[in-house]
């Protein structure tokens, strides 16, 4: 069995987890979260975000824009539905707390000083921070699965991924097809803490 067909086994399989897990128990539960996102928040599937160390604020926010319809997802939209505040503000801080994992991806040695170069052109470390940690309202991209930001950054660039204040579709306007590429090899590698 070649190592895509067991990854996307992996994601389709957990995918329907997380599905068929919201309609049984309460989504304001760490453990399910876990099902999708990994042990304490680090996932172990490539198009599924890493929560752990992520700023509580960011968190609470993609919560919310789930919940209110802004972000669609077919697993997270329903997982959110029914969450309050307060929950979603009490799993926010669950995960803010978690110590985010080593990244499971190398950046290659061209994009390295490439990525850095980008990120600063474009502002990404302006909003994300110097490191690409993260910060107050902001996601953490340092250390975050490849294919999860390649898709998310292809997504506000395309204007179809919802963006709370509108900066990054504009942000991502500029970007070429390379600059993606080499901007999330980059950040995918970078340490999260």
């Amino acid at each position: 069995m070649n190592g895509s067909f067991r990854s996307a086994g992996a994601a389709a399989l957990a995918a329907a987890l997380c599905f068929f897990a919201g309609q049984a128990v309460l989504a304001a539960d760490p453990q399910l979260c876990a099902v999708c996102h990994g042990p304490e928040g680090n996932s172990i599937i490539p198009a599924n975000p890493s929560l752990a160390a992520q700023p509580e604020q960011s968190i609470s926010i993609q919560l919310f824009q789930f919940r209110e319809g802004n972000r669609k997802d077919v697993q997270m939209t329903s997982m959110a539905a029914n969450l309050s505040n307060k929950e979603m503000n009490e799993l926010a801080a669950y995960f803010s707390k978690q110590k985010a994992a080593a990244p499971s991806h190398k950046t290659s040695s061209e994009n390295a000083a490439a990525g850095a170069k980008l990120a600063q052109q474009f502002n990404c470390v302006q909003c994300h921070g110097p490191a690409l940690r993260g910060q107050q309202h902001i996601p953490r991209l340092a250390g975050q699965q490849y294919e999860y930001l390649l898709t998310q950054l292809r997504k506000f660039k395309a204007q179809k991924r919802a963006d709370l204040d509108g900066n990054m579709t504009s942000a991502a306007q500029p970007l070429t097809d390379k600059d993606i590429e080499i901007l999330v090899d980059y950040a995918a590698g970078l340490s999260p803490q």
